[in-house]
């Protein structure tokens, strides 16, 4: 099936600079939002906490849920409605982790129903301790560099055959950042300068599919982490899983690309350009491209809007890293490969 004609030629080169006019201002504004919300808004897995999912056979306001709360002590519950408006379903996120989940939750259940005079169905009850979510979240930092770095291995090895000199650079920040951990060093001030240090070495040490490529995974995990932010959404253990996700979906996205570029770089004539050689390559796979992200978004909008709300946010994650990801094995990833050759 061939959705575009094979003998298109739109000039994608000729459009970087607007391209990298877009991805530098929603980076922009994936980093201010994150400075102003001072990072992710972090569920219950990565801060600590209990969050309790009751459900009423009838509708209640959420003013006498939290009055209820604050009879007991629990001023600083949160309230918020989960699923649909006629599913009678609350969500309440609460750091007291005093009590056992059983004890939390009945003395929950015995004040909602003095506030409102209904009985609530606890439907599920969660309980992480903080320093468990501080692990969570460093091991999660640490699972999203990790795979950037073996993945830049892998694409330096097929591309340029570079295994050892990219394993060796990769082995030495893996090393680097597994030492100086020990020492009590923040994880994401470690994990930012490790990744400022790779870019600069990629750059040196010429690993230019390397370099398209971890700058453009680096680009779609930081655009996504901004929407949730600036949406402040929960940021949770399903959506590390969803970021890893994107993070293989646009690799697999960006090294079609990098594969028929290589076929024509090594088949052109000398005075064939390297823009020209690019835009060839795009939009030779553009068709192949534009269907495989239209069958995933299929998958993913049944999954957000029929699959519950549960998986809600993930299923919005991997939607917003799908679209990105096509946009930046583009309008990214090639025109750095772009720069590195000409350099």
């Amino acid at each position: 099936m061939q959705l575009i004609k094979s003998d298109i030629n739109i000039d994608f080169i000729g459009k970087q600079k607007i391209g990298f006019i877009l991805s530098v201002l929603f980076i922009l504004l994936s980093i201010g939002s994150l400075i102003v919300h001072k990072g992710p808004n972090y569920g219950i897995d990565f801060v600590g906490g209990t969050i309790i999912q009751i459900k009423f056979s009838e509708q209640v306001p959420v003013g006498k849920i939290r009055s209820g709360l604050s009879d007991i002590g629990f001023n600083n519950a949160s309230v918020q409605n989960f699923g649909a408006d006629h599913d009678n379903e609350f969500l309440i996120r609460t750091s007291n982790l005093a009590m056992t989940d059983k004890g939390l939750s009945q003395s929950i259940k015995d004040a909602v129903m003095a506030s409102t005079g209904i009985a609530p169905e606890i439907r599920r009850v969660e309980m992480v301790g903080p320093q468990v979510g501080k692990d969570l979240r460093e091991k999660a930092l640490l699972a999203i560099f990790y795979s950037l770095l073996f993945i830049t291995i892998y694409i330096s090895g097929r591309f340029e055959l570079k295994w050892i000199l990219s394993g060796v650079t990769a082995g030495s920040l893996m090393t680097a950042v597994y030492f100086l951990s020990i020492f009590n060093v923040s994880m994401a001030v470690l994990i930012t300068a490790a990744l400022a240090v790779t870019l600069a070495l990629f750059w040196t040490l010429r690993l230019k599919y390397a370099m398209g490529a971890i700058v453009a995974l680096l680009h779609d995990v930081l655009i996504t982490i901004g929407i949730f932010s600036i949406l402040d959404l929960d940021f949770s253990l399903p959506i590390i899983a969803a970021l890893l996700t994107i993070i293989g979906y646009s690799l697999n996205d960006t090294i079609i690309v990098f594969d028929r570029l290589r076929e024509n770089i090594k088949g052109s004539e000398k005075t064939d350009s390297l823009p020209l050689l690019f835009n060839k390559s795009i939009n030779g796979t553009l068709s192949r491209t534009i269907l495989t992200s239209l069958t995933t978004l299929i998958v993913l909008f049944a999954l957000y809007f029929l699959g519950g709300e549960i998986i809600h946010n993930f299923a919005f994650a991997m939607i917003i890293g799908v679209i990105i990801g096509t946009y930046s094995s583009i309008f990214v990833a090639s025109p750095i490969v772009l720069l590195a050759h000409k350099r």
